[in-house]
């Protein structure tokens, strides 16, 4: 069973989103430091980082290994084992926040602040949903095989996104 639940949304402005989700996974934040900031560790559950410089202000470069997508930025704020935040053209940026829950447990608190229209809001929080659920999948063990990937289970994330969906307007 997936530890994944649902997002929110947020609305900025018009075409602005915030897109959040708050996991609460069984592994040490180091297992998760690794995964979230390590071409090793994103490659299992995200993209591949062809570049990836860990320290503010590095390059990164980020290749989708289900998609055409690559999309080149910085890392916009570093925390050693605690926050990492990747902006990136066309995807905006997107904040890993990590906080160890004694020494087996962390809770990610995860922000993609991005452009884009309802639809392109509701592809993108189908789209974490699944990367989320891939990411407890490699912590567990099984990395992705992306050659084997197809975007049935996006389909349905997508399909109860766009019925079950909570957007705030910003205050």
């Amino acid at each position: 069973m997936s530890l994944v639940s649902h997002a929110t949304s947020e609305r900025r402005g018009e075409n602005h989103w915030l897109l959040r989700f708050e996991l609460h996974l069984p592994y040490s934040y180091e297992a998760l430091w690794h995964a979230v900031t390590t071409p090793d560790g994103l490659r299992g559950w995200l993209a591949a980082a062809d570049v990836l410089e860990r320290r503010l202000g590095g390059a990164v470069t980020l290749r989708w290994l289900n998609t055409a997508t690559v999309a080149s930025g910085h890392v916009s704020a570093w925390d050693v084992e605690r926050v990492a935040e990747y902006t990136v053209a066309g995807l905006g940026r997107m904040r890993f926040h990590l906080e160890a829950v004694g020494t087996d447990s962390t809770v990610i608190r995860f922000v993609n602040e991005r452009g884009g229209s309802d639809e392109a809001r509701l592809d993108c929080l189908a789209g974490w949903h699944e990367h989320f659920e891939l990411l407890e999948a490699a912590l567990a063990g099984r990395p992705t095989d992306w050659s084997t990937w197809t975007d049935s289970r996006w389909a349905g994330l997508r399909a109860s996104y766009a019925s079950f969906t909570t957007v705030r307007k910003a205050s």
